[in-house]
């Protein structure tokens, strides 16, 4: 090989290097699961389940309500 040829091997090569290692260090990041989020305060995981708790009672309140309304929508109407 020659001088100009071995140059631009060098070049081919550290460019490949260049382009491949973030996509190497990502896929090594991710088989050693550090690609994943931490977990959440247990302080907001309280928060969200009590949020969570208070959207279910207002879903069965307002079931509650539709199931009534439909009650009354089919009754006969006397008069």
């Amino acid at each position: 090989m020659s001088g100009p040829e071995a140059v631009a091997s060098v070049i081919f090569f550290a460019g490949a290097f260049w382009v491949l290692r973030p996509i190497g260090a990502a896929i090594a990041k991710r088989i050693a699961g550090e690609h994943r989020k931490p977990g959440l305060d247990p302080n907001d995981r309280d928060e969200i389940l009590g949020e969570l708790h208070a959207v279910r009672q207002e879903v069965a309140e307002l079931a509650e309500r539709m199931d009534f309304a439909e009650r009354l929508l089919a009754k006969p109407k006397s008069g």
